[in-house]
């Protein structure tokens, strides 16, 4: 992930890249497919900034910022919330932004890891009021934090037609982590825009029998003052991913998440072994339709 302040840019090619344009045609997205979202905090940023309705989930109370915050979880963040969220023309890509979010703040105000037993907590509060997708962007400290409560909040996910959707993450390793191996969770892992894996993207078999590959160089996404940052890696992969689904998602709200996942993964072609192909936003579309 990168957060570096640059000035506004407007830059398609990422569109381009993933062939979204004929779904960003038809929606922005329904009420019907709230977004549960555990990362950092996001900041209050009026309509004009981030479009999107944002709800903390009950008992979080640190999940949205006031005014004169600052800290590295809460860049992050309001980032992602910008990809998902934010106003279109505004800068950021504001994939959907008709679709509400429910943030959960899993971050401690310095560092973008957390544990396992609180990542369950945060699928289980997010499941609880109402999320159709949750949208993870955080790493374990080790792989022994795999506590079995994450196990079973992802199982409980399923079963509830919660699509989960992680990023890889990216230290340039060949491993999975408990909550990218889980079968009910959609790896991500980032890419440029000709769909080969970022240098330091994190591989797995379990990406490339049932993940998608998007967009990780970096985008300008929201930032707490207001203005824009520089966003990327397997983070802005994930929140890509999520608001394509999401879009898609709010076409047919009715849709089993297991209809949705076949096709999403049935739109994107080819698969290999460890690199899961680019995600299609058009073949999707075509796919459900």
């Amino acid at each position: 992930m990168s957060l570096v302040r640059v000035a506004p840019a407007a830059d398609a090619t990422w569109r381009q890249a993933v062939r979204i344009g004929p779904l960003m045609a038809r929606t922005d997205g329904s009420g019907a497919v709230p977004i549960g979202v555990l990362d950092g905090p996001v900041a209050a940023l009026g309509p004009e900034r981030l479009a999107a309705a944002v709800e903390p989930v009950p008992g979080d109370p640190r999940a949205v910022s006031g005014p004169g915050r600052d800290s590295a979880a809460l860049r992050h963040g309001t980032a992602v919330a910008g990809v998902l969220g934010a106003a279109r023309g505004s800068g950021a890509p504001g994939v959907c932004p008709g679709c509400p979010l429910l943030m959960r703040s899993v971050f401690t105000e310095d560092r973008f890891w957390t544990s396992a037993a609180e990542l369950a907590r945060g699928i289980d509060a997010c499941r609880l009021h109402g999320a159709r997708l949750i949208n993870i962007s955080a790493g374990f400290v080790t792989q022994s934090e795999a506590a079995p409560e994450l196990t079973e909040a992802l199982d409980l996910a399923d079963r509830h037609g919660v699509v989960v959707v992680a990023a890889g993450g990216q230290r340039g390793r060949v491993a999975s982590s408990p909550l990218t191996s889980h079968p009910a969770v959609l790896p991500v892992v980032p890419g440029d825009l000709a769909g080969r894996p970022l240098p330091r993207a994190d591989l797995s078999p379990s990406a490339g029998r049932r993940g998608l590959l998007a967009p990780g160089a970096p985008l300008p996404s929201l930032a707490p003052d207001g203005g824009l940052q520089e966003f990327g890696g397997s983070s802005l992969a994930a929140a890509l991913v999520t608001g394509v689904l999401a879009l898609a998602w709010s076409l047919a709200p009715g849709l089993p998440s297991g209809r949705l996942l076949w096709a999403a993964r049935a739109a994107s072609r080819p698969r290999r072994r460890l690199v899961p192909p680019l995600l299609d936003a058009r073949r999707l579309l075509e796919e459900l339709i």
